[in-house]
């Protein structure tokens, strides 16, 4: 007789394996041999857990939030949930900032796909659009591999989309509540906005540069009575409301049926859509050389009010068989914030000019996202990966209204004079005309297994790439006096009426008066890239992956000059070669050592090459520089990691980078001496060094008592330093006799902040049905960094530390029914950019350092879900 007796090792991984195998061998008479027993299962790829031991495994620094850490920390958007990774933080609509680094340095991909910006003014897509009901899981990779696009500096993140494991269906629907914002009187939102048209977006449309220019060449075209009356829909006037809570409803199916013996085929489908209103008061000033003294040239007091809406839908169906997969995805995002602007104080020095002036816009945006992508294993050792994405992306402020007049005392009878900037209507847009993602990779594993898990090679070799075609306009139309120019008396809010009396009584018409010429540009992207990686592992301690990339950069930008007829065309064309070396030691079965070695670049967000100049009613202007370069990025990371147990991580990173041409933002008087100009040029040379600093712990470590309590925290301190570059030079000089270069102060990067810190205690309590109830206070910030680089004798910029306070309760009532709680930004800090106090010049502002300055207000959410 022979008994064999099994022993058991449970592997998680990607498609769960557990592996029974002979060690020991008896006799019994008449037993046959069990040589092995392969039992097959799906593990939750969603859980913390999971997501920890795929951090543990790969080779390169690769960290992810679950599913499940989305839902326990209350996220509700993919943005929210990246700020809960090492280093990554969130600047006030400004995106995510990673190790420091402006978001200029982040990619974005969608289920691998390239993905472009819905925003000019940003490098990836707002993520706080993309709802986390459809997201499976968030991948942010930190450490550069050659399959990765080559613009890396600071991450890729890789957004999956949810995985159709099982069937089920979910409503959901949120209220929430500010203390600053909900159920204020006198919130101000353009009229129709609040409609059903503005709660869909449709009110764009009435907002369009109108019929009569639209399709044509500016040529100062002078609107008559009728077209002045008649072809313009969108009215000046605003509603007073009395805002409500901000509200969100979801809906998420997946249904899954067999497709022959062995494979099945889902459907996903989602939608959501939201409202929110939002309330800001504060600063909004201007610091400027007046004589070499340093003073404000403007103090202003800003209210914002904003009603932003937000849609969503997503369609994925897949199909799965054995070693096939195979998705389809369409993904519709829509944006549009009707924002209204008040500014109270004065301008370009006019101390004794108390000004009004008002600004009514519309930002909107719409996304469409088409993918394709599958895989299929041949046998045990061969790959096939491949996808392709189609994206119609649109960006625009149709109908930008500012008008301006001396404060009044009577805001329902007020003084206005037509003529000059005091009657503005403005119009960009940003047409993406094309834009396609692909991909295409093929694996082999080399080598014998053995009695190992992996076979101890694997190549790689593939293609990735994009292009990306924008048509970008902007054009201004201007209120225009007719005859004598005799001051009329409007109420602020209510403007329409008057402005239609006047131009009834020929006192005034429309005129576009856009540079026939500069009101067009045109961007072209073009990025292809081949690759190959070598995985190693000598044995199961040791991986090392060794990539090469070869990436063509094509970028065309074709614009005028103003005034000019001649069409220029710059034209960047460069091939970069980025090798990438990953070496991950396991120390023993808890502990990793981790090299990564990298060259990368980084490209420009779209509006820093962009050759317009868009134009504030506060004498702000936004210039872009169609001679930015792209940047060229050589980095280090060195980390050390250890596993106690699944749920548990501690772990040290030390990194350094040299960034050449490193991008930055800047301010400095504007050439024609009213305002000041943001503009961006390239450095020489950064150079940061930093530590980055995790930990996952369970206080039941402590005491029994806190078994329940998981504490999770990280933290990065780093330390920039910069070389100016000729332009920055020539900005940043101050006019002072005998100022040599080497006398300006010695900074760091702008955007480089110099610790960022996020901390989370979660209490989690499982019922006797095993249903489950969390807590979790969360806690963010980031240290004081420059937010653009002064010039002319002023120091530069600084954004304050912003400390955040969040608390989110979680309870699954049973199986079906599910709440949420939270309360976000409980410390509720004022949010603040400062003029530095080491400007070159002698300061006389009264102790008034103020750039802009803000509360956001305390928010209370409630959700309710339900499954079926």
């Amino acid at each position: 007789m022979k008994i064999n007796k099994l022993s058991i090792a449970v592997v998680f991984l990607s498609g769960s394996m557990f592996y029974a195998q002979e060690t020991k061998q008896d006799t019994i008479i008449k037993e046959k041999k069990i040589d092995g027993v392969v039992i097959q299962g799906s593990s939750n790829k969603k859980t913390e857990t999971a997501v920890l031991g795929e951090q543990k495994k790969a080779v390169i620094q690769k960290q992810a939030v679950s599913a499940e850490e989305i839902s326990r920390k209350g996220i509700s958007n993919v943005e929210q949930g990246l700020t809960k990774v090492t280093g990554i933080t969130t600047v006030e609509g400004r995106g995510l900032f990673v190790r420091g680094l402006e978001e200029r340095y982040n990619y974005l991909l969608i289920n691998g796909l390239g993905s472009p910006s819905n925003n000019p003014f940003q490098k990836i897509i707002a993520l706080k659009q993309f709802p986390t009901d459809v997201v499976g899981k968030l991948n942010i990779y930190k450490t550069f591999n050659s399959n990765l696009y080559g613009d890396f500096a600071g991450a890729t993140f890789d957004i999956e989309t949810l995985t159709i494991d099982k069937p089920f269906t979910k409503v959901e629907f949120s209220v929430g509540v500010n203390t600053l914002s909900t159920f204020r009187d006198n919130f101000k939102v353009s009229e129709g906005a609040d409609g059903i048209n503005g709660y869909l977006g449709l009110n764009s449309r009435d907002r369009r540069l109108p019929n009569e220019v639209r399709d044509s060449r500016p040529n100062t075209y002078n609107f008559n009575k009728s077209e002045s009356l008649n072809s313009f829909k969108d009215s000046w006037n605003v509603d007073n409301v009395k805002s409500l809570p901000n509200t969100s409803i979801g809906f998420t199916t997946v249904q899954k049926v067999k497709a022959g013996e062995t494979g099945n085929i889902g459907i996903l489908f989602s939608l959501n859509q939201g409202s929110k209103y939002s309330y800001k008061e504060g600063a909004n000033n201007q610091y400027r050389d007046n004589g070499q003294i340093i003073e404000l040239s403007n103090l202003l007091d800003k209210k914002s009010y904003v009603y932003e809406l937000e849609s969503s839908v997503l369609l994925g169906a897949a199909y799965k068989n054995k070693g096939t997969n195979i998705n389809l995805n369409a993904i519709y995002l829509q944006n549009s914030a009707n924002i209204i602007e008040d500014f109270v104080g004065y301008k370009n020095f006019s101390v004794e000019d108390k000004r009004f002036f008002r600004t009514n816009q519309q930002d909107i945006s719409r996304f469409l996202n088409l993918q394709l992508t599958g895989s299929q294993k041949l046998g045990e050792r061969h790959l096939f990966k491949a996808g392709g994405s189609y994206v119609m992306n649109n960006y625009s402020q149709p109908d930008r209204k500012i008008f301006e007049l001396t404060y009044p005392q009577d805001f329902t009878s007020a003084a206005f004079s037509y003529g000059g900037n005091n009657l503005i209507r403005q119009y960009l847009d940003v047409d993406g005309k094309f834009y396609a993602s692909a991909f295409g990779e093929y694996s082999v594993s080399l080598g014998n297994k053995g009695e190992r898990k992996d076979y101890p090679m694997q190549l790689s070799v593939g293609y990735n790439g994009f292009s990306d075609i924008r048509k970008n306009s902007y054009r201004f139309i201007f209120g225009t006096p007719k005859g004598v120019n005799t001051p009329v008396n409007i109420n602020v809010d209510n403007i329409q009426s008057t402005l239609t009396n006047s131009i009834n009584n020929d006192k005034l018409f429309y005129k576009e008066d856009s540079d026939a010429y500069s009101y067009l540009s045109n961007i072209y992207q073009f990025v292809n890239a081949g690759y190959i990686n070598f995985d190693y592992k000598p044995d199961d301690s040791w991986d090392i992956l060794i990539g090469g990339r070869y990436e063509n950069d094509m970028r065309i930008i074709r614009y005028n000059k103003p005034g000019d007829s001649n069409r220029l065309n710059l034209t960047n064309d460069k091939n970069y070669f980025l090798p990438s070396l990953s070496v991950k030691k396991a120390l023993n079965s808890k502990n990793n050592l981790r090299l990564s070695l990298s060259k990368t670049v980084t490209r420009p967000i779209l509006i820093e090459t962009m050759p317009i100049e868009y134009i504030n009613p506060d004498n702000t202007t936004v210039r872009g520089n169609e001679n930015i370069t792209n940047s060229e990025n050589y980095n280090i990371d060195l980390k050390w990691e250890y596993f106690p147990t699944n749920k548990e991580m501690f772990a040290v990173n030390l990194f350094a980078k040299r960034i050449d041409n490193a991008i930055e933002k800047s301010i400095a008087p504007s050439g024609n001496a009213s305002g000041v100009v943001i503009t961006f040029y390239n450095a020489d040379q950064a150079t940061l060094a930093g530590l980055e600093l995790e930990g996952i712990l369970s206080l039941g470590r402590i005491s029994e008592s806190l078994n329940k309590f998981t504490l999770g925290a990280n933290a990065t301190f780093m330390y920039s330093d910069v070389k100016r570059s000729k332009e920055q030079l020539q900005t940043e000089r101050p006019n002072l006799p005998g100022f040599t270069d080497d006398q300006l102060h010695k900074r760091g990067l702008q955007g480089a902040a110099p610790y960022t810190i996020n901390a989370d205690l979660k209490y989690e309590y499982k019922n006797s049905k095993n249903l489950s109830s969390t807590f979790s206070v969360v806690y963010n910030v980031s240290g004081s960094k420059i937010y653009a680089v002064g010039g002319s004798g002023t120091d530069n910029y600084y954004e304050k530390p912003f400390h955040q306070l969040d608390f989110v309760y979680q309870n699954q009532i049973d199986k079906n029914w599910n709440i949420k709680l939270g309360v976000q930004n409980i410390l509720n800090s004022k949010y603040r950019v400062e003029l530095g106090d080491d400007s070159y010049y002698t300061v006389k502002t009264n102790g008034n350092y103020a750039l802009n300055n803000y509360f956001n207000g305390v928010n209370f959410n409630f959700t309710v879900g339900y499954t079926f």
